[in-house]
């Protein structure tokens, strides 16, 4: 791990001469990557030389010890060392989960879809409700979210709907949230008062950069239509609606808003995710073969959440965490989940990187 650790804190240094050349800090693209990379190995660095400086203290303290006999100092220097003694485990303990491997998408916005699966109605109710948790959820972050195409439901709710969250970090707070969620509630349109169990569906799609997926103009085919809302609402008055389909692979991506110009940018926006994403899901089935994650496989029809509402309950199957919290949680306060999550799988990579143990 140390040898890790000298590795990293070399590059940092390396980066901060880059970063003082002229020839870098004039062309922008390589100012951003360098800064970037500069700024992941921070913090690893940091907590590097925070435990460099507590070792050192530490074996001046023993050499004090040594040589003094003064009865006063030596108490007043093992409560000092006591104190070092205790903290050096901790930062070891850190630099352990700052070394793991960092997700390189975790830092994008994102496209997210929520679709009404089984139980009609209420499906799309419940799909409303995700959505309404989503964007309290990102609001509470600062990010900023923005409907690319919504199909509502003559009943509220929405039968399917398409959202971007913009801001840094966005991926990483809800790329666990991809996967089945289950409401078991009484429906408002039940009048016997039995429960009822409806699902819908959750992909979180990181955006892409130009760079890292080209799209050719003859692989993809443009249309333009009128739309319109739940039961004829919102009724556009000119073909401003956009569908594009990519040829090669029969991905489709729609946006629906009342600017033409809006619609291509965002539809583009959306396709670019959806095709990185069957890249992504490629990749992950691939490793999901070798390894069983703490937090799921992945698979966008694993059942992964149920929010039960007689009980007032939340229930993450993937790591067996139960909160009675469920109001709290769909006014989106996630974090508690969204946590132990993140626990999970650092833990499970620190497992997978120490041949299985922590």
């Amino acid at each position: 791990m140390f040898d890790q650790l000298d590795i990293v804190e070399e590059r940092y240094e390396q980066l901060n001469e880059l970063l003082s050349d002229p020839e870098v800090v004039n062309n922008p693209d390589n100012l951003r990557k360098y800064s970037k990379e500069q700024a992941d190995l921070q913090k690893t660095v940091e907590v590097y030389r925070e435990y460099k400086q507590t070792k050192e203290d530490e074996n001046e303290i023993d050499e004090m010890l040594r040589e003094t006999k003064d009865e006063e100092e030596v108490e007043m220097l093992k409560s000092e060392k006591q104190v070092l003694t205790q903290k050096i485990p901790k930062l070891e303990e850190e630099l352990k989960f700052l070394l793991i491997p960092k997700d390189p998408n975790d830092e994008k916005d994102v496209i997210v879809e929520i679709r009404a699966a089984a139980g009609g109605d209420e499906a799309a109710i419940f799909a409303g409700d995700l959505f309404r948790m989503y964007s309290r959820y990102a609001e509470a972050y600062s990010f900023k979210t923005d409907i690319v195409e919504a199909a509502e439901s003559d009943h509220g709710g929405y039968k399917e709907i398409s959202f971007s969250v913009s801001g840094t970090g966005a991926y990483s707070k809800l790329k666990y949230e991809n996967g089945a969620h289950r409401v078991q509630r009484v429906p408002a349109t039940e009048s016997g008062g039995r429960i009822h169990t409806s699902t819908a569906t959750v992909a979180v799609l990181p955006e892409v950069e130009d760079v890292e997926i080209e799209i050719r103009n003859e692989d993809i085919k443009i249309d333009t239509y009128r739309s319109s809302g739940a039961g004829g609402q919102h009724v556009n008055t000119t073909d401003s609606a956009v569908r594009i389909t990519h040829l090669p692979t029969g991905v489709i991506a729609t946006s629906s808003e009342k600017s033409q110009i809006q619609n291509r940018e965002k539809a583009m926006k959306v396709l670019k995710a959806r095709l990185f994403d069957m890249k992504l899901q490629e990749e992950q089935q691939k490793y999901a073969a070798q390894r069983k994650s703490a937090v799921g496989s992945g698979d966008r029809s694993e059942r992964i959440r149920t929010y039960n509402y007689p009980q007032s309950r939340v229930t993450d199957h993937r790591i067996g965490l139960t909160l009675q919290k469920l109001e709290q949680v769909m006014e989106g306060k996630l974090d508690e989940i969204i946590d132990a999550l993140t626990l999970a799988e650092q833990t499970d990579k620190l497992k997978e990187l120490n041949d299985g143990e922590l």
